[in-house]
């Protein structure tokens, strides 16, 4: 296996939280084990990845009821056909799916065609009970994306909180929204029951990671001006040890144009 498995066990939810490597962007994609289905959150971005994900999910020796989309950035829902079950999402996100269309496995070459990516059942915020286990489905707005799901485990006290949070990974700052993320932030670090963070890119962690993500805002509202390059050095230099560097790389594409 090229990726790695972190396992979050509450007793009767078990958190499997598949990692791409760095050419998958560090994409993770949680298999949430219960009594007796798994419902899959994520589909990655490179598809060797996502099988990667459904063979671990097979040895569970449990289906897969569904996958859950959290956002439209592809690095979420490229390898999504490979699951071989329902796909759910947001209706903003199903929709913001249909208008990018095709796409390709940057690796292989291999299209992606958008009807076998596309969620065909929206999710309404709330709660909805799966295999009597609570799930609530909480819509937010503003940070890395305009439109996010995020899902919580009340009972077990977990968050899963899509790409809200990074764990020692570089942020994707391309929206330039630092005050709708740090919002984001302070609402989510308020709720203190929670006390297992599982974020979009990293591996699973608990409140602290807060404290992290407000520095790194602080960081990028004050470094990230007109000048690419000089962005990119400024940020890795003030935060050495984070994974993640060509997630800037592709962000300063979309920014500043691609140099060369």
């Amino acid at each position: 296996m090229h990726g790695n498995v972190t396992i979050t066990d509450t007793g009767q939810v078990r958190i499997h939280n598949y990692a791409s490597p760095g050419d998958g962007l560090l994409a993770n994609t949680q298999l949430i084990e219960t009594p007796t289905r798994i419902i899959a959150v994520d589909a990655q971005f490179v598809l060797a990845y996502a099988d990667e994900a459904v063979a671990y999910a097979q040895t569970l020796g449990k289906p897969i009821d569904r996958l859950i989309i959290s956002h439209s950035h592809p690095d979420h829902y490229h390898g999504a056909a490979r699951f071989g079950a329902p796909v759910h999402a947001l209706q903003e996100t199903i929709e913001e799916i249909v208008a990018a269309g095709d796409a390709t496995d940057l690796p292989t070459g291999t299209p992606i065609h958008c009807e076998d990516v596309t969620p065909t059942v929206a999710i309404a915020p709330g709660i909805e009970v799966i295999d009597g286990i609570p799930f609530e489905f909480e819509q937010v707005t503003g940070g890395e994306i305009h439109t996010s799901l995020v899902v919580k485990l009340p009972e077990q006290g977990v968050l899963l909180a899509a790409d809200l949070a990074y764990n020692h990974v570089h942020l994707w700052l391309r929206d330039r929204d630092f005050d709708g993320w740090q919002a984001n932030i302070d609402r989510f670090a308020a709720e203190h029951e929670y006390n297992v963070i599982i974020p979009g890119h990293g591996a699973p962690t608990g409140p602290s990671i807060w404290a992290d993500l407000t520095d790194y805002i602080n960081a990028g509202r004050e470094a990230l001006g007109d000048d690419g390059d000089a962005y990119k050095k400024e940020i890795t230099e003030r935060f050495p040890d984070y994974q993640g560097a060509p997630l800037i790389d592709i962000a300063n594409a979309f920014m500043f144009g691609r140099k060369g």
